[in-house]
């Protein structure tokens, strides 16, 4: 695992720091084996191999010595500069983003994640027709309606995976269709929806399952979670809301990622209320803040969105820095420290979220007729009707509910 400590780019984050997230997220992946792990100062990037000669030279031969096959460039690394360093040092290679790819292609469950990964992927791949082989760059002859005379490989592998997009593209649209009517369904219940988000391995998942009782894959490690989950919650206030968890996000997140999975993050757009879960133990948990909230701005999260911040992992914070954290989080509006872990502080949280979503109740008689029975039935599953009369007329019902509620009955 090599990481690029490039001193003509300006990076908040540690290289170290930046390593050790790298390595684990080669850990991420089944089947590998690290062998060792450096970073790599450098002055600038070489256009034709990122490092110069001499570093070339020298990490080729300890490839060659530790009998390396494959190469993980935590960093950007272009299509002529992978293909130029892997016909130097005879291995493959990755960068960060193929990395990433290769992480999410193995942790997609449901239908939508493997369609989104493997778009995601191909918008990769097309970019790096150009580390193949010598065949793609000969021409092929052709009958003159399918690319026609003097079409080379490439531009034939390139309108193959163009074709393919096309396809997937359709499939996906037709699994949206399915999660809008999903969401419609959810919308007619006067439910709110409480997304978790935040870096990835910050205890998102582990919070999820103190909270609704679930068994969501919690573990530490990167992308432990992939697929959204969603269940449903009644607070101590009584309030039924409903909880989701996200996918984890991580800096330098590939962009066909971020567009790719649009749709699963709908889930969050569409939130009422936004847990920014953190690792507050993590020594650069504020940089991973800023890098969560950098891509909320670029999913376009609505501003008036409201967001509580989570300082989880408590548990392994002590001594001076546990009383500092303390003294910080009470001084702090919409800011809550727990241990999802432990349990402690989750019952502040769900108190917080009980006054977010505490809302004004008024009376109102209103009358239904008698083929409204739709309507009647599901004002007494919201247990709203505090009083109810039978007349030839129909229901005269005395209801007591909120705003939303009324809304919501509305759109019935």
């Amino acid at each position: 695992m090599l990481h690029p400590d490039r001193k003509d780019r300006r990076n908040r984050r540690l290289p170290e720091l930046g390593l050790a997230e790298a390595v684990s997220l080669a850990h991420a992946l089944p089947g590998l084996s690290i062998t060792g792990s450096e970073v790599v100062r450098l002055a600038k990037a070489q256009a034709g191999m990122l490092f110069g000669s001499g570093k070339v030279a020298e990490l080729g031969a300890k490839f060659h010595d530790a009998g390396v096959e494959l190469v993980l460039v935590d960093g950007v690394v272009s299509p002529i500069q992978q293909r130029n360093l892997e016909k130097e040092w005879g291995v493959k290679l990755l960068d960060r983003t193929g990395l990433i790819l290769e992480i999410f292609a193995d942790r997609a469950r449901t239908r939508e994640g493997v369609l989104q990964v493997e778009l995601a992927a191909l918008s990769y791949q097309r970019s790096r027709l150009v580390r193949a082989w010598t065949h793609l760059e000969r021409q092929r002859g052709g009958f003159g309606f399918v690319g026609g005379p003097g079409e080379t490989q490439i531009e034939s592998d390139r309108r193959a995976i163009d074709d393919h997009v096309v396809r997937l593209k359709r499939q996906l649209e037709r699994v949206v269709k399915t999660r809008v009517l999903h969401r419609a369904a959810r919308a007619k219940v006067p439910f709110p929806i409480v997304a978790l988000v935040g870096y990835t391995n910050a205890g998102k998942s582990t919070l999820f399952n103190r909270i609704t009782g679930a068994e969501v894959l919690a573990k530490d490690m990167l992308f432990a979670t992939l697929d959204p989950t969603m269940r449903g919650v009644t607070l101590p206030t009584g309030q039924k809301i409903i909880l989701s968890d996200t996918v984890g996000f991580i800096s330098d997140l590939p962009t066909q990622l971020v567009a790719a999975f649009r749709a699963t993050l709908e889930e969050v757009l569409e939130a009422d209320l936004v847990l920014h879960v953190r690792d507050i133990s993590h020594p650069e948990s504020a940089e991973q803040s800023a890098d969560v909230a950098e891509i909320l701005t670029a999913i376009g999260l609505p501003e008036k969105t409201p967001q509580l911040e989570i300082w989880n992992k408590l548990d392994l914070v002590s001594g001076d820095g546990r009383a500092s954290l303390d003294s910080h989080s009470q001084n702090r509006a919409n800011v809550y420290a727990l241990s999802a872990l432990t349990g402690e502080g989750i019952d502040a949280l769900l108190d917080a979220i009980g006054d977010t979503f505490h809302e004004e109740k008024t009376v109102q008689v209103l009358t239904l007729g008698f083929h409204e029975g739709r309507r009647r039935a599901w004002l007494h599953a919201e247990e709203v009707i505090e009083a109810e009369e039978l007349s030839s007329e129909g229901w005269h019902l005395t209801l007591r509910w909120t705003a939303r509620q009324d809304q919501r009955f509305r759109e019935i």
